[in-house]
């Protein structure tokens, strides 16, 4: 999980590394949220072997193995945590593609200075960060760094959505974090659809649409 850091410290030692990673372009409903994170070359490897052993792509651990590392992440000296985000409404106005985008970039930002001076991306090159980067399929089973960002997006994400939950109860977003579970879009014929949802994506147009559905039997 240390390879492509290993490979970049080789050509600049002590240089400012992060990994940056997304959630939640799937959902009808809510943010989606990136995170960068900065672990020092110092530090990384005894992390790597210790506290953060078993740290790999969120999807594959638990909710409480997820929680624990990104607790860890937030509290160990010299880790810096960035989190970016683009709301529905950004979504909607500019794709899902492009907004992802732009919650990297901001997740970058939010590290503050300095800066990083270079990126590890999951998935494919993005344009217009902040500073230079490499794009990496699947990255998130395969850097640590990206691991990390993967993990804290994760439980970031998903306590957000815990806390919508509770201003829209009818949509089973603590359970599902706003995809479309049959239970969630069976709400949204029922209810219709929030604020925090995402128009742009055609299970939520359809229910914009009057007359699209039969009514529900009584």
């Amino acid at each position: 999980m240390l390879a492509f850091e290993q490979a970049y410290w080789r050509r600049r030692p002590g240089g400012v590394l992060a990994g940056v990673d997304e959630v939640g372009r799937g959902p009808l409903a809510g943010p989606v949220v990136a995170c960068a994170v900065v672990i020092p070359q110092a530090i990384i490897a005894a992390l790597a072997h210790r506290e953060l052993a078993g740290l790999t792509d969120s999807k594959r651990l638990t909710a409480r193995r997820r929680e624990g590392f990104a607790t860890l992440l937030r509290a160990w000296p010299g880790v810096r945590i960035g989190i970016g985000q683009a709301d529905p409404d950004e979504i909607d106005r500019v794709n899902i593609l492009a907004a992802t985008h732009a919650a990297m970039r901001r997740a970058l930002l939010a590290l503050g200075m300095p800066l990083p001076d270079h990126a590890l991306i999951d998935g494919l090159p993005v344009p217009g960060l902040p500073c230079p980067s490499t794009a990496i399929v699947q990255g998130d089973g395969r850097s640590l760094l990206i691991a990390g960002a993967s993990v804290v997006a994760k439980v970031f994400r998903d306590q957000l959505m815990n806390r919508l939950d509770a201003d829209y109860p009818a949509y089973g977003w603590a359970a599902n974090k706003g995809y479309g579970t049959r239970a969630h879009l069976l709400a949204l014929r029922r209810h219709g659809a929030t604020p925090v949802h995402r128009r742009s994506f055609q299970p939520v147009g359809d229910v914009l649409q009057p007359g699209l559905f039969p009514a529900e039997p009584s």
